[in-house]
């Protein structure tokens, strides 16, 4: 990784994070009785990660000849969105996990009910946020619509149910279907949605869904990997935390070399599809990155 691939990385999450924190104390100066979801929803949001589908959406803007900045909106919804998800798996009703990204988890901090709540409101507050910013009317429609059906039955919320129900059961082939839904949906999102605001036609949002497609894939074989390799103080969480709770992965039905396998070639494939677009270093190092990171 380059320096300056690593600086530009930095600035980009610095700038989804500013923007976040400028919503959540938006948020919180309009609250009183209500104040405490409030403090749950920017407690977790502000409680760090890679930014990574932000980062997406505003490079996919970026190499469509758009302007990042008027995809920041959209950037920061995703990132809502990501972290409702996150809450929402943590509580007992699901994954039951104490600790993400190294604090404990939002219903450990603030009670069940209100994580719960935090959740809903920043899944509605996402669609809020598309609504602003300097887009036309008709771009944020078709931005609103991209992240809903990435969010619902068919993408994230499908997902999480298919994780849910076949606890125990899974095959490669359902699991793949699960992590193409839970995890790749909003990645795809990410993506289009930074080529719908810059105005990309079809040819360019398709390429970006083949990319978003493996990345995606790639990204949560190597989340498998480090669930048995990684260091417990750069993920944030137990290691063996899906290995604990006798789910299926990919590392469990193919072993840790076979997942490393697999997850270059579908790195490889990713690459490939960039070919749609012009001036992607940055974003060839950052699928690399992706691949070899460590937490």
């Amino acid at each position: 990784m380059t320096g300056e691939f690593r600086k530009r990385l930095e600035e980009m999450s610095e700038i989804t994070d500013r923007r976040l924190e400028d919503y959540m104390n938006g948020v919180l100066s309009g609250t009183s009785g209500q104040r405490k979801v409030a403090e749950a929803m920017k407690y977790s949001l502000s409680a760090g990660g890679k930014r990574i589908r932000p980062v997406l959406t505003m490079e996919f803007c970026r190499v469509c000849g758009g302007d990042p900045e008027a995809a920041l909106p959209a950037a920061c919804a995703l990132e809502m969105i990501h972290t409702f998800s996150l809450i929402h798996d943590d509580l007992p009703c699901m994954d039951d996990d104490d600790m993400r990204r190294g604090k404990p988890s939002c219903h450990i901090a603030f009670g069940e009910p209100t994580a719960l709540l935090a959740g809903d409101a920043l899944l509605n507050f996402a669609y809020e946020t598309v609504c602003g910013g300097r887009l036309s009317a008709e771009t944020k429609i078709a931005l609103i619509t991209e992240l809903t059906k990435a969010t619902g039955v068919n993408g994230m919320i499908g997902g999480q149910e298919i994780d849910t129900a076949f606890e125990g059961q899974m095959d490669e082939s359902v699991l793949l279907d699960m992590y193409s839904m839970k995890t790749g949906a909003l990645l795809k999102s990410a993506c289009k949605m930074g080529c719908i605001a810059a105005g990309a036609g079809d040819e360019k949002i398709a390429a970006a869904e083949l990319y978003a497609e493996k990345l995606g894939l790639a990204f949560q074989i190597i989340d498998d990997i480090l669930d048995v390799t990684g260091d417990e103080k750069l993920l944030g969480k137990p290691i063996g935390s899906d290995r604990g709770n006798e789910k299926e992965t990919f590392v469990s039905l193919n072993g840790i070399e076979n997942s490393r396998k697999t997850a270059k070639t579908l790195t490889d494939d990713a690459l490939g599809a960039l070919k749609a677009f012009e001036n992607t270093d940055f974003l060839k190092e950052l699928t690399l990155f992706l691949l070899k990171r460590e937490y």
